[in-house]
């Protein structure tokens, strides 16, 4: 799989990885359609390489988990109840909780 991309003020078509996200006069193209492109006459195909070896998680991001960890372990104050036991909020009813989980009733049924 690859991405091709064009760049009409350079003339060039640039076939590279798979792209990550959605762009504009972008198109992912199956291995075989890839290996076949050919440009328009006058107009240049740049092949980038795909990396030999997937990258693993960088630093940065190994980091960034661990943050996430820490702040989902973090205890969380307990909101007031009213009498009852149960906390209103918008048009439902929490009834229970166990950890981040919560249990709401509808208060009209």
């Amino acid at each position: 799989m690859a991405t091709l991309t064009y760049v009409y003020s350079d003339s060039t078509a640039v076939l590279g990885p798979l792209a990550t996200y959605a762009e504009p006069h972008c198109y992912d193209l199956c291995a075989p359609h890839a290996e076949r492109l050919t440009a328009p006459r006058g107009w240049e195909v740049v092949r980038l390489a795909p990396d030999s070896e997937p990258s693993g998680p960088s630093h940065d991001d190994l980091l960034a988990l661990a943050d996430a960890v820490r702040e989902a372990a973090r205890p969380r104050p307990e909101p007031e109840e009213p009498p009852g036991g149960a906390t209103r909020e918008g048009s439902t009813v929490e009834v229970g909780r166990r950890g981040h989980l919560r249990v709401l009733r509808d208060p009209q049924r």
